[in-house]
């Protein structure tokens, strides 16, 4: 537990950092390059995670497969095989997604894209460099999957601080020093993305074991394992395309400027990931491990406490950032015409995101115990009725619509999927999972949230709203804390050492 508390630890500051550095940033891009060119800002990072659909599930693969050999002896030729073999076909799909991208450019920046202050040639080379950036930032994921699956965490969130700081101070520095545009950002996303993979590229292959043969590509690695490959492929693919949906048709039926609110907005929900990913990324190996030794007890035990920890991060930040949404977003931006077309969004994709993250340690568990499929079938029965209820809701109500589409989609994780999960692990935890691990803690924290705006008097100074969010956040994380048995027994714990 005292590795796997590292590791938690290593990752929350590595993507942490990286995640809190670019959304603190937002503003200073605003300024230098304009409100329709962040719009491209976040069509892009729309989509990277829609080309993320060509990783067909390798990079999971590669973190799980890892991670069960590294726990057997004599395995290192096996494991530089099957990183050679998983790194041949990775940069394949890499180098084709980068290709289609920059093909397909003026296409999306005649047709696509309605801009009204930027002009078609300047779009054109953005998106062309979109295409380089992605191709080379693309393997970075699966060096990143194979050292999680070493359990190198601490080494990766140290590498992810180092690329996080030179992609974003990189672009600030470049937007001030050579060019305020949108070509000169996106040219730093294409050199910082080279830097990036090479410094992966090399960790990786030194952090292997040694063998005395080199590392060579062997097909019949992928008979062995394409079939939890394309489990999480289908997985990916249904999954990018339910959450990615929305802002495919919002970058077409928008103009650029108030896509690019939808963008803002999207980047500051995507705040919670960087609570979610880390834990479920330090977690997961551990659950492999133990699984594979077949020793269930010891399971069941760290998924409750994994899920209680989970909780105590999440519950409260995502309380937070619901409730006082306008009020965040004035002190981040000071800007009121954000804060006016964007406000909402951020609340309604926030609570979204939460249930997402409330579900990931049962989703999480059901990959490391060698049952994807779950949430294949979850996947393929939200398609058939998601997806139509997604574009009818963003034509309808366009952003807000996206972000009512994405509760629903995720309020079918929690209602459906879990209890299946339930049925086949940990039989009789459900009713605990439920109620303890999930309702308890965010009843708590949304309490604390809420008494505090209809209670306590409203100044209009940002000094009193910060100590008023300070408070809040406090007392809701205590809150939610003392709900936890794991997290009350450690605090107890940590108070009797002193």
């Amino acid at each position: 537990m005292a590795n796997l508390g590292r590791n938690i630890v290593a990752n929350y500051v590595g993507r942490g950092w990286a995640s809190v550095l670019s959304i603190l940033l937002i503003p200073v891009y605003l300024r230098f390059m304009g409100i329709e060119a962040y719009g491209l800002v976040g069509f892009y990072m729309a989509l990277s995670s829609v080309l993320g659909i060509l990783d067909l599930g390798i990079g999971a693969t590669m973190t799980r497969e890892l991670a069960r050999l590294s726990a057997k002896k004599g395995s290192a030729g096996e494991q530089r095989d099957l990183v050679r073999t998983l790194e041949v076909i990775y940069w394949g799909i890499a180098i084709f997604a980068g290709g289609v991208v920059i093909l397909i450019a003026p296409y999306i920046s005649g047709t696509w894209i309605k801009s009204q202050n930027l002009s078609p040639v300047t779009i054109l080379r953005a998106v062309q460099f979109m295409g380089f950036a992605i191709a080379f930032q693309f393997p970075i994921s699966l060096y990143q999957g194979g050292l999680m699956g070493l359990q190198r965490q601490v080494l990766v969130n140290g590498i992810l601080i180092l690329t996080g700081t030179l992609r974003s101070v990189g672009a600030i520095l470049v937007l001030w020093l050579v060019s305020p545009t949108i070509e000169a950002f996106m040219a730093w996303q294409v050199v910082s993305s080279i830097i990036g993979s090479g410094i992966f590229f090399a960790t990786m292959w030194r952090s292997l074991p040694k063998h005395t043969q080199q590392a060579r590509f062997r097909g019949p690695i992928l008979h062995g394992i394409w079939k939890y490959s394309a489990a999480i492929s289908a997985n990916a693919i249904i999954g990018i395309v339910l959450t990615q949906i929305d802002k495919v048709i919002l970058s077409r039926m928008l103009t650029l400027k108030m896509f690019a609110y939808y963008s803002l907005a999207a980047t500051v929900a995507s705040a919670i990931w960087m609570i979610i990913i880390p834990f479920n990324t330090a977690v997961f190996p551990r659950f492999v491990q133990l699984h594979e030794k077949e020793r269930s007890q010891e399971l069941c035990v760290l998924f409750h406490r994994s899920s209680q920890i989970l909780s105590f991060f999440l519950l409260p930040f995502c309380a937070l950032l619901i409730v006082f949404s306008s009020e965040i977003l004035f002190l981040w931006m000071h800007d009121p015409s954000v804060v006016e077309n964007c406000h909402l969004i951020i609340s309604l994709l926030v609570f979204g995101t939460m249930l997402n993250g409330i579900v990931s340690i049962p989703t999480y568990c059901a990959s490391a115990f060698g049952w994807p499929l779950l949430i294949t079938y979850t996947n393929l029965i939200q398609a058939v009725f998601i997806i139509p209820l997604i574009i009818v809701l963003v034509y309808w109500l366009h952003g807000a619509g996206a972000a009512i589409a994405w509760i629903i989609l995720n309020s079918t994780f929690v209602l459906f999927m879990v209890p299946v999960f339930f049925r086949r692990y940990f039989r009789d935890e459900l009713g605990k999972w439920y109620l303890g691990d999930v309702a308890a803690p965010a009843i708590a924290a949304f309490l604390i949230c809420l008494l505090s705006l209809f209670l306590v008097p409203v100044i209009h100074s940002s000094g009193a709203i910060w100590g008023r969010l300070i408070v809040t956040g406090v007392l809701a994380t205590i809150a939610a804390g003392a709900t936890l048995p794991y997290i009350r027994d450690s605090f107890y714990l940590w108070c009797q050492s002193l």
